[in-house]
């Protein structure tokens, strides 16, 4: 099993004992350590003693369901997660990214999917050091060696997600990104009817960044197409 993720460990979180034996086999298949928990408060004392690299959490759980244990993890914690969801609106889903989750999965789904997504997850949140390691804009500031971000001198907690969108932003300064071309660089997916989660994901990031999220300062709407990260040197900063 050459290639394959050796020791990464996955906590998976569903009540349905059918899909938490189907997502493990293929996961363990995959070369994954799987974990698993039957409900939220099972899966909150889960993810504090056995620190997992990613989280798969089904949203509808009992005790404390998905978006409660996402709330909580996401004060302690920048665990990659994954949803699993039976429900299909689209507020549910951002409402659920905009907790913090990294990605999600709608039920009934294809296991191979899943462990698609798990793969592109982890990928893209322990990617190799990039050659410029500290990127600095206004007053932005992030070590992508250290994994952390700054504003104006204050440390702030991004998400595997979010920090790797404002990298994508601020290596390319007053770009104009799409949805996709940013799903892409950061999801490394990219189809029609998951850009909007690209807005969840840039609505979290002005909130911890701007001042005010209403008016930014760093990153911008480009109607008609998506976002770029407004060049600082423009206004002689």
């Amino acid at each position: 099993m050459s290639g394959l993720p050796s020791g990464k460990r996955i906590l998976v979180v569903d009540d349905e004992k059918k899909i938490v034996a189907l997502v493990r086999a293929y996961l363990e298949q995959a070369g994954y350590q799987v974990l698993v928990a039957g409900d939220g408060q099972e899966a909150l004392h889960a993810a504090r003693r056995e620190r997992p690299d990613l989280i798969i959490l089904d949203l509808m759980l009992p005790k404390m369901d998905g978006w409660e244990v996402s709330r909580v993890l996401r004060q302690e914690s920048q665990v990659p997660i994954i949803m699993l969801t039976a429900r299909v609106e689209d507020t549910d889903k951002i409402v659920g990214l905009e907790l913090g989750a990294d990605d999600y999965v709608t039920k009934p789904f294809n296991p191979r999917e899943l462990v698609a997504r798990v793969r592109s997850v982890l990928r893209r949140t322990q990617r190799p050091t990039l050659a410029a390691e500290v990127l600095r804009v206004g007053g932005l500031t992030l070590d992508r060696g250290r994994h952390a971000a700054m504003v104006d001198g204050e440390p702030v907690a991004l998400t595997p997600t979010e920090f790797n969108l404002l990298s994508v932003l601020m290596t390319n300064p007053g770009r104009a990104f799409s949805r996709l071309d940013l799903l892409d660089q950061v999801q490394g997916v990219a189809f029609d009817g998951y850009e909007r989660t690209i807005d969840a994901h840039v609505k979290n990031l002005r909130a911890k960044i701007e001042t005010d999220p209403r008016q930014p300062r760093y990153i911008e709407t480009v109607h008609g197409i998506g976002y770029r990260l407004r060049d600082r040197s423009e206004d002689g900063e």
